[in-house]
């Protein structure tokens, strides 16, 4: 199950996912917006996070304008690592090495072919573990504020 969020910068392109998502058969929940009213980006990139953090969901994707704030946003959550991502170069590797579980997308800045490559590409990656791990455990403590 994949959360799904936008604010109204990134409704258009959101809506555009939900429906390939769908026709990729992959379950998602969308966690608003429900229109390109405008909205805060915070109030949706807490209520994705929320739902991956709690199983919920496995991961989430959130969508507004440039995707930069929902990413500073999502990534002051305690375990989340959310990924802003235009190319699908970067969604591969932030899933094999960093095990993002929060993709983030700018709904104005990349189009929306590009955007479910993007997708495509980061749910079908998975994290490639070894020493990268460790490098994930110093971020945990970094959350926690220990040394390392």
């Amino acid at each position: 199950m994949i959360a799904i969020g936008s604010d109204h910068g990134g409704f258009a392109m959101k809506e555009d996912l939900k429906a390939h998502l769908t026709d990729q058969h992959v379950e998602y929940e969308d966690f608003g917006t429900d229109s390109p009213k405008s909205v805060d980006y915070p109030d949706v990139a807490k209520k994705v996070c929320e739902a991956v953090l709690s199983g919920k969901c496995e991961k989430g994707i959130l969508v507004c304008g440039t995707g930069i704030g929902m990413s500073i946003c999502a990534n002051k959550f305690h375990g989340i690592r959310a990924a802003l991502c235009g190319d699908c170069y970067s969604a591969e590797m932030t899933r094999k090495h960093n095990d993002a579980n929060v993709l983030c997308l700018g709904g104005r800045v990349i189009g929306i072919e590009l955007a479910k490559c993007i997708v495509d590409t980061w749910l079908s990656n998975e994290f490639i573990g070894s020493y990268h791990q460790n490098r994930l455990d110093k971020i945990a403590k970094v959350e926690r504020g220990e040394d390392f």
